[in-house]
């Protein structure tokens, strides 16, 4: 059968600069091993999958898959998934913002002077990390104790934890140690230099099934990582977030906290567009 397919770029109005997402819509009919199958063929980051919603208030219902396996929620895939949507010809139930069910619940999107946004889950851990587990992270980042300003569990649904560096500069300079680091998924935060359009550098890395990778730009991981900074007086309640430097993207996040809710926004662009059988 023959389906809909997009192939987005995400956090980012450049082609080629942010982090690719496919999209298959009217998935109705596929099945997990399929949807799976055909994740591991796009070999992306990330290949979701547009159904009908089952419950109340939903718009539309994605799920998102890895190579490896099905996430509950991600950032990138969320707003990809939105704008191939609403350019299929979606209309939401309410004007203005997008409800999207996925497998942490009800997720809102938000249309704001052409960018989407989507609210930020609450956290499923939080706190500091462990003195064993900082103590890893400085390994395999090869870290002298003390640069480590901060640090925090900033866990969404993935696992992620995140550390504060002094600056964009010394976050941009570390190599892993991937024998160290293991399966960690680790945001590195660091300032920029003022004048500088985006006011932090991160990086997003994760071990998993023996490999390593790092992200081009983490919606999850910045929705986190701004709850921890805003929540902590260490960042403004509205700022941009550079992304991707090290693999040759432009990735950038928008971050905007109203009335406590933080809402993570960013460009799309088309890149690909046809049908694929399946």
């Amino acid at each position: 059968m023959k389906r809909r397919f997009d192939q987005l770029d995400v956090f980012s109005a450049v082609p080629l600069r942010g982090n690719p997402l496919a999209v298959v819509h009217d998935a109705q009919g596929l099945d997990d091993a399929d949807m799976a199958a055909f994740a591991r063929w796009t070999n992306l980051s990330e290949t979701t999958f547009l159904l009908p919603p089952t419950v109340p208030g939903a718009d539309y219902r994605v799920r998102i898959f890895t190579p490896v396996g099905e996430l509950p929620f991600a950032g990138h895939p969320t707003l990809g998934s939105c704008h191939a949507w609403l350019a299929a010809g979606g209309r939401p139930r309410q004007p203005g913002a997008v409800v999207q069910q996925c497998g942490v619940g009800l997720v809102t999107v938000r249309r704001d002077a052409g960018r989407l946004a989507f609210a930020a889950p609450p956290l499923k851990r939080s706190g500091p990390l462990e003195p064993e587990l900082l103590a890893r992270i400085e390994r395999g980042l090869g870290l002298a104790t003390g640069e480590v300003q901060q640090h925090q569990w900033v866990d969404n649904g993935p696992g992620w934890c995140a550390v504060l560096l002094h600056d964009a500069e010394r976050v941009l300079a570390l190599r892993p140690d991937w024998s160290v680091l293991g399966d960690l998924k680790l945001g590195l935060v660091g300032a920029l230099p003022a004048g500088h359009a985006a006011r932090f550098e991160v990086r997003a890395l994760f071990g998993s099934g023996g490999q390593a990778f790092e992200d081009p730009v983490t919606g999850s991981l910045n929705a986190s990582v701004a709850q921890w900074l805003i929540g902590a007086g260490l960042a403004p309640s509205r700022y941009v977030a550079s992304q991707g430097t090290l693999l040759q993207r432009a990735g950038r996040v928008h971050i905007d906290c109203v009335d406590g809710q933080v809402w993570v926004g960013g460009d799309v662009v088309a890149c690909v567009q046809g049908e694929v059988s399946l």
